[in-house]
């Protein structure tokens, strides 16, 4: 989470009241930031409105750069750099090739996709984050709105998370 958001933030003892607090939200059409859960409550990417990961699409090609990286480099050393007549095997024995070309297929598929997502959510081990609850992580539900503007009601909103079970109300700047 950044720094610089202001955010008030109801916290819940459950995801059943979490989950009822974020419908109520949303159908007054106030926009919310985000919920942090101790565990995965299916049908929060529905209420955040979040779209499907690009992710495997990275994965794909990662992988595939990573397979033709690896047929090319066999094909290079065994034909063109270093060819080397072992017990009559052709220089360019696809079938060899197979075992190191489906490691270095995995091998690229997984760190390219390590890589993009640390770079593209921006979780570096280095990254200072500010903790809304630190029973989150352990017992508590957190569901945050962000209040930069002025035209949101700060007072309904907070009456809407209590009327939906948060045993909590504040704001953090």
């Amino acid at each position: 989470m950044e720094s610089h958001k202001k955010l008030i933030i109801g916290i819940f003892q459950d995801e059943v009241d979490l989950m009822s607090a974020a419908t109520c939200l949303k159908k007054n059409k106030i926009s919310i930031f985000d919920m942090y859960t101790p565990f995965p409550v299916h049908g929060l990417d529905e209420i955040l409105d979040l779209k499907r990961s690009r992710l495997p699409i990275i994965t794909f090609f990662a992988a595939l750069l990573g397979c033709v990286l690896a047929f090319y480099f066999q094909i290079w050393t065994s034909k063109v750099s270093w060819p080397i007549n072992v017990g009559g095997k052709p220089f360019n024995s696809f079938v060899a090739f197979i075992p190191v070309g489906f490691e270095i297929t995995i091998l690229f598929g997984a760190l390219i996709t390590v890589a993009f997502f640390f770079f593209r959510t921006g979780l570096f081990p280095w990254k200072k984050e500010e903790i809304l609850d630190p029973g989150v992580t352990n017992y508590h539900f957190v569901l945050a709105v962000e209040y930069a503007n002025s035209s949101l009601d700060l007072e309904y909103v907070e009456k809407i998370m209590i009327d939906n079970g948060a045993n909590e109300v504040k704001q953090s700047v």
